[in-house]
């Protein structure tokens, strides 16, 4: 089994003066939840998702030979604008990562990145967001070792994505990503995400339409939230039931047991809001709005029998998962009878991807 001592390069046989690469990570739903960590970004039990497609960031990375300071040289763009909110959070994920890249301190960066969706409201952001910077360092650094393998490549760049954001390590592959040690599953670990492979032809293509209900940024940070598993009266028990639930969707997935995904999905959508309102402090992030589009979600299921389900993130917004084949049906029900309880009438259609994508090499 790797260790993190494993992502320490011994030395590299090239060097590179200058450049940029270009890469797209999409954003990423859990399935079943993780919530509560450890240090180093170690999750307090395993999680697995399905990861989107058209909600992504697209980050560029330049770099250019500098004299090595003791500092970290870079400049922070965002839709190509100086972005200096997110300057301490980059700076913090270069600090935890410098001694598995230790060539960061001999380049000047210039980081210049963008969202297809709103930043802050629950769409995972920063998954996304982490794992775009996390391949494209990892396209420098097998600019530096070519002999680096493919293997390799993903599963390091997952272990540095997971260090600036933790479901960032679940954004680099696709189409279903386990993330987290379960006794379960073969090769799963703390460190990074690993694909899931037995997806059954009914979870293909499977759909997923975000309602927008509230597009600002959330009232309660997710490090925050993890945080308050410490000591969490339900905590113990939660994290039995979230390997016992993931060793059941293994079982969905992979037969294709769409109206038993339905009820674990759901479930563990509202499990994770249940333990946010049991926290001390406790907090409660969905607002009126979520719980009407739930409500008249389980009318319609239970009027039409279109395994339709919801599932959420820890905010207010609404991803409605679905299977491909019923898409007419279940975005007309959106557009007649959810689409009023989003903000201003937003809603984004996605689908299940596959990961991180290279655009262009320079």
């Amino acid at each position: 089994m790797l260790s993190s001592s494993d992502f320490i390069p011994k030395n590299y046989s090239k060097t590179i003066e200058n450049g940029s690469f270009q890469w797209s990570a999409p954003s990423n739903i859990a399935l079943v939840k993780y919530w509560g960590k450890k240090e180093n970004q170690i999750p307090a039990n395993p999680s697995i998702s399905f990861t989107l497609k058209n909600c992504k960031t697209i980050t560029k990375l330049s770099f250019s030979k500098i004299e090595r300071t003791n500092n970290f040289s870079f400049d922070l763009l965002f839709e190509g604008k100086p972005k200096e909110s997110f300057r301490p959070k980059i700076q913090k994920f270069l600090e935890r990562v410098a001694v598995y890249l230790p060539f960061l301190k001999d380049y000047h960066f210039t980081i210049d990145t963008q969202n297809t969706f709103p930043h802050s409201s629950g769409i995972a952001s920063s998954a996304s967001g982490m794992a775009a910077l996390a391949v494209n360092f990892m396209s420098l650094e097998k600019g530096l070792n070519p002999k680096m393998t493919e293997e390799y490549f993903n599963q390091k760049a997952s272990f540095l994505a997971r260090l600036g954001s933790g479901s960032a390590c679940r954004s680099i592959k696709g189409e279903v990503v386990i993330w987290g040690n379960h006794n379960q599953t073969e090769n799963s670990s703390d460190l990074f995400g690993i694909e899931f492979s037995e997806l059954h032809h009914n979870f293909k293509n499977y759909q997923d339409t975000i309602l927008l209900v509230d597009k600002g940024e959330k009232q309660v940070s997710s490090t925050l939230g993890h945080d308050l598993m410490n000591g969490h009266s339900f905590a113990e028990r939660r994290f039995e039931q979230a390997h016992k639930n993931l060793s059941q969707i293994k079982t969905i997935l992979a037969n294709g047991d769409v109206n038993e995904f339905v009820k674990l999905v759901e479930s563990e959508a509202l499990t994770l809001h249940a333990m946010m309102m049991t926290s001390l402090p406790y907090f409660i992030l969905m607002k009126p709005n979520t719980l009407e589009i739930i409500n008249k979600i389980w009318k319609f299921r239970e009027q039409t029998s279109i395994p339709v389900c919801f599932t959420l993130d820890a905010g207010a917004n609404v991803h409605v998962l679905y299977p491909a084949n019923v898409r007419e049906e279940v975005l007309q029900f959106i557009k007649n009878e959810l689409v009023v309880h989003c903000q201003n009438e937003q809603y984004i259609c996605d689908e299940i991807g596959v990961g991180a994508i290279e655009f262009t090499k320079f």
